[in-house]
């Protein structure tokens, strides 16, 4: 029976669902209207005019044709849309779409009112970011326009010529919920609680739509912002030495091994907490910054090692950026990770101060504040840093190293990761360093310690030196929209538009009360944002993959998750089975993390981080293991004392058992996993492969739906 799910599975995700980009009572309506793209005269074509010959209000008819290139500048507009006082061009993208499948996003410059809800929307014809920079003239092509993640219906315009193209059918809107069970329906904004719940926790449940259905969106963010957290508690492994003793080998004493020596107890203990913990915000949060200021079990090889950082992330989590950096430069974990342990005014190491500037804060190039690049007079980007800066960081950073003797947790034997890096004085550089220069630059120089003669006189400089380096880097105008860039692509979606990071990082460069850095207010901005609010969107490029932890965590909590014999709580045992699709948990395989933020799929133009994960031979995994969890249950990686996990389908049954025909559990699945966004196309698929299993088998109905969905790229990709 499996087999043939499968077969159905794959139909589904290569034929029926193309791999796009694919709140409570108490709330405002979170929904954004579809922009409507304005025609001319002939109304499949878009209502277009050469920008220098516009003059103002809305033209009855333009040209039809247009030549693409750079200094084509054209005027569009759209109708039926409300957009914030301080939006502009930047939060319109505009799409083209040619015969062959390629897809340019075109350059936005204006946004012009015309009053009633129509704005025109000034752009260059040409997509700098896409193919040799301009789109080839090949006739008729499809333009549309995305705002707030809702896409208008697309119009033909004409390249070079006119002809070659049909629009799409139109009816391509999901199918609406049909069977108003109490259950299972009738919520107001039911959709955007899931997605929120899929943003900012790690998969819905019920108890939790509940709860945000009672108290609202709002007050369930500032609730998680004070949740005691964790649930569980934090696996407390000794610390080892760093030489594995003879009465804890692998091959003679595996449980002390996997327990001491690899990152299984923070695995087993971050997906206990992501399944059934009550912080699931700060939880996330955590998961996110780990994946930007990264450490790695690959060469941290003790978990308690690997623990005591990701306590670091998760203590500020909601607290202030220039505090978590400060936090993690000291740490030992990232120490070792980058050789801050080991660098010395005779031998500087370049590695941290590199990657502190590159990966967890300011990024390679100057950057406006909607995250666009600054260009100079040549179109192109401006490096934010040069290797004379990294040298001056580096001489900053030296001198630290474990406290293995004074601080609480120094024991003989043992390399101290628990306390932060204690400083030799006889091993920092004491001369001068010139670091960031930016307009307004705060500490972009650290003087000589003139009377540097004694540990105690340059432990003070040491520790001054270090305070104004990461004071500088993080009063650095990057920061606010690289890291918020960062953060709104590890929870909402890929490729977000200029508009919601500027807004963001307004946000992170002051939370309305002049201070800067404040994580609690950023997190706020990103998950209220009306970028990411709404029951649905319709953007083929909005949304992201789910990274493999987030698709099994989504199912362990739609589903509950139970041991392999469901009897109690899974514990926990999966990271296995996610490193089989790419992603160790706490194994990154390099400082850039898993996968690249700014990583484009091959042939397109499309951002897509987590699919640098993907590629054929991970696809058939993903549905592999779907299929096992949920028909047979997942069995547990090692013989002793690890159980499994497997899926509670109990409150499906009601649904199953209900309709013989089917209809109602679909629509029951098709609300709580995908937000009544099925297509009818999908649904139909779904509903005869239910039909197939005979109706007194309830469970086997129900996990058969479950499975469809799962394998879809539809569900995949998180919307």
């Amino acid at each position: 029976m499996r087999g043939s799910h499968l077969k159905i599975a794959l139909f589904l995700f290569i034929f029926l669902v193309p791999c796009a980009f694919v709140s409570a009572q108490d709330d405002p309506d979170p929904n954004s209207p579809a922009p409507g793209l304005v025609s001319g005269v002939d109304q499949t074509r878009v209502l277009a005019i050469n920008t220098r010959l516009w003059r103002a209000g809305l033209p009855r008819n333009g040209p039809t044709m247009f030549l693409p290139s750079r200094n084509t500048a054209i005027t569009i507009f759209v109708s039926g849309i409300q957009p914030m006082q301080d939006e502009g061009a930047n939060a319109f993208r505009v799409y083209l779409q040619q015969r062959s499948g390629k897809t340019f996003e075109l350059r936005t410059e204006s946004l012009t009112s015309l009053g009633k809800s129509n704005y025109a929307i000034g752009l260059r014809l040409y997509d700098p970011q896409g193919y040799h920079g301009q789109p080839v003239a090949d006739g008729d092509s499809l333009l549309y326009v995305t705002w707030r993640g809702q896409a208008s219906d697309p119009l033909l315009i004409g390249l070079g010529g006119i002809g070659g193209m049909k629009l799409p059918a139109r009816d391509q809107s999901p199918a609406k919920p049909t069977v108003p069970t109490t259950d299972y329906a009738g919520y107001r904004y039911s959709g955007d609680r899931t997605r929120l719940m899929e943003q900012a926790a790690f998969g819905p449940t019920t108890d939790l739509d509940y709860r945000i259905r009672r108290i609202g969106l709002r007050t369930w963010l500032n609730e998680q912002f004070e949740a005691p957290y964790p649930t569980y508690p934090y696996p407390n492994m000794p610390q080892m030495p760093l030489v594995v003793p003879t009465d804890c080998q692998a091959t003679t004493n595996p449980t002390c091994f996997r327990e001491r020596y690899t990152m299984t107890p923070l695995q087993q203990w971050f997906f206990m907490e992501a399944m059934y913990g009550n912080a699931q915000l700060r939880h996330r949060a955590a998961w996110a910054l780990g994946q930007i200021l990264v450490t790695s079990g690959t060469t941290v090889t003790q978990s308690s090692h690997e623990i005591a950082f990701q306590k670091i992330l998760a203590h500020h989590a909601f607290g202030n950026y220039r505090d978590l950096l400060y936090d993690a430069t000291l740490s030992p974990t990232m120490g070792y990770y980058l050789d801050m342990v080991r660098s010395t005014k005779a031998n500087p190491n370049e590695n941290y101060p590199r990657e502190v500037l590159q990966l967890f804060s300011i990024g390679l190039y100057m950057l406006n504040q909607d995250g666009t690049q600054m260009l100079d007079g040549q179109g192109n980007a401006i490096p934010s840093y040069g290797q004379e800066t990294v040298n001056n960081f580096a001489k900053v950073f030296t001198g630290w190293t474990y406290c293995n003797i004074t601080c609480i947790n120094s024991a003989p034997g043992i390399l101290n990761y628990r306390d932060p890096m204690t400083l030799i004085p006889s091993n920092h550089d004491t001369t001068a360093k010139t670091l960031l220069n930016y307009p307004n630059a705060v500490s972009p120089n650290i003087p000589e310690c003139s009377d540097c003669t004694n540990n105690d006189a340059t432990t003070a400089y040491a520790n001054q030196s270090l305070n104004r380096a990461i004071d500088n880097i993080f009063n650095h105008p990057n920061v606010g929209p690289y890291i918020g860039r960062l953060l709104i692509q590890h929870l909402v979606t890929s490729d977000p538009s200029p508009a919601y990071v500027g807004r963001v990082a307004a946000v992170f460069n002051n939370n309305g009360a002049n201070v800067r850095g404040d994580l609690r207010a950023v997190f706020r901005a990103i998950l209220l944002d009306p970028e990411a609010r709404g029951d649905a969107k319709s953007a083929p490029r909005y949304g992201k993959l789910r990274e493999p932890v987030q698709l099994l965590t989504n199912l362990t909590r739609l589903f509950p998750a139970r041991d392999f014999n469901g009897e109690s709580l899974s514990d926990g045992a999966l990271g296995g089975h996610v490193t089989n699709l790419g992603q160790n948990p706490f194994n990154s395989p390099t400082v850039f993390n898993y996968f690249l933020p700014d990583y484009v799929v091959p042939g397109t133009t499309v951002i897509a981080p987590e699919f640098g994960l993907m590629n054929t031979g991970i696809a058939v995994k993903r549905t592999n293991l779907l299929s096992v969890l949920i028909f047979d249950g997942l069995t547990a990686n090692a013989t002793d004392s690890l159980r499994g996990t497997s899926l509670d389908f109990s409150e499906m049954v009601p649904a199953a058992e209900a309709d013989p025909t089917g209809a109602q559990l679909v629509e029951a699945l098709n609300i709580k996993m995908m937000h009544s966004t099925l297509t009818p196309e999908h649904r139909a698929a779904i509903l005869a492969a239910i039909q197939a299993v005979p109706s007194t088998n309830s469970l086997l109905r129900i996990r058969t739906g479950a499975y469809l969905i799962a394998a879809s790229s539809q569900y995949q990709v998180q919307r």
